[in-house]
C-alpha cells in the first residue's frame, strides 16, 4: 500500500502517511513534557513525514516549516543536553520582559514576511492564516529548544488555530492530533512550571 493511499480509520479519511506522522508527533509532545530528549529524534521523523502530508494539502508554508523543525530539532537536542551553564544539562527557566518582546516582534515580523511570500509565489488558499501559524511555531520551537516555559503557552495558540486550519483542509486526523496538542501543551505549562521552581519549594513541609 502506498503511503498517500486514502483509506477510513474510525469513520474519518486519512492516510498511511498521516497516520504514521500522526503518531510521531504525539509521542513527540508525551517525551517533550517528560523533558526526555529523545523527543528531538522523533521530532525529527515526524517532521520529514508531515511535510509530504502539508505538500499535498498546499499548505506551503507548514511543509517548509517542517525542514526548518528538523534543522532546529538537532540544535534543540544539542542545547538540551549541552546548553546548560558550563555546557550541562539545560534546565527549565521563564522568559524574561525582554524574552516576551522579543518573541512577539519575532512573532509578528515573520508573520508579515511569510504571508507576502506565501500569497506572491504559492498557489495557497489560506497565505495569511498558513503564515501566521507558520512563524507562530518558529517561535514555539525556538523556546521549546531553550526550555523556556512560555513555549507551552505559545503552543496552545497555535494549536488551536491549526484546529480549525485542518478542518477546512480536510485533514480530520492532523485536526484531532492538534486538538489533543492543545490539551498536551497544557499539560506541560503545569508541569514544567513545577519544574521551575527552587527545589526547596517543591518539597512539601513535614
Amino acid at each position: 500500500m502506498r503511503l498517500d493511499t486514502s483509506l477510513s480509520l474510525l469513520g474519518l479519511a486519512t492516510t498511511p502517511l498521516e497516520l504514521i506522522s500522526f503518531l510521531l508527533a504525539a509521542l513527540t509532545v508525551l517525551l517533550n513534557i517528560g523533558q526526555n530528549h529523545w523527543a528531538w529524534l522523533f521530532s525529527i521523523l515526524s517532521s520529514l513525514l508531515y511535510a509530504a502530508v502539508f505538500a499535498n494539502a498546499r499548505l506551503y508554508g507548514d511543509c517548509g516549516l517542517q525542514f526548518v523543525f528538523v534543522a532546529v530539532s538537532v540544535w534543540g537536542w544539542h542545547q538540551w543536553l549541552h546548553g546548560g551553564t558550563a555546557q550541562r544539562r539545560l534546565e527549565v527557566s521563564p522568559l524574561s520582559r525582554t524574552g516576551w518582546l522579543s518573541m512577539a516582534l519575532a512573532w509578528l515580523a515573520g508573520f508579515g514576511l511569510l504571508s507576502m511570500f506565501l500569497r506572491r509565489f504559492t498557489d495557497t488558499d489560506v497565505p495569511h492564516m498558513d503564515g501566521f501559524l507558520t512563524a507562530g511555531s518558529l517561535v514555539g520551537q525556538f523556546l521549546l529548544s531553550r526550555k523556556k516555559i512560555e513555549n507551552w503557552l505559545v503552543w496552545i495558540v497555535v494549536d488551536v488555530l491549526y484546529v480549525g486550519l485542518y478542518l477546512y483542509k480536510q485533514l480530520t486526523l492532523t485536526a484531532i492530533l492538534y486538538g489533543l496538542f492543545v490539551l498536551m501543551a497544557a499539560a506541560g505549562w503545569r508541569r514544567w512550571r513545577l519544574d521551575a521552581r527552587p527545589a526547596a519549594s517543591r518539597v512539601p513541609p513535614a
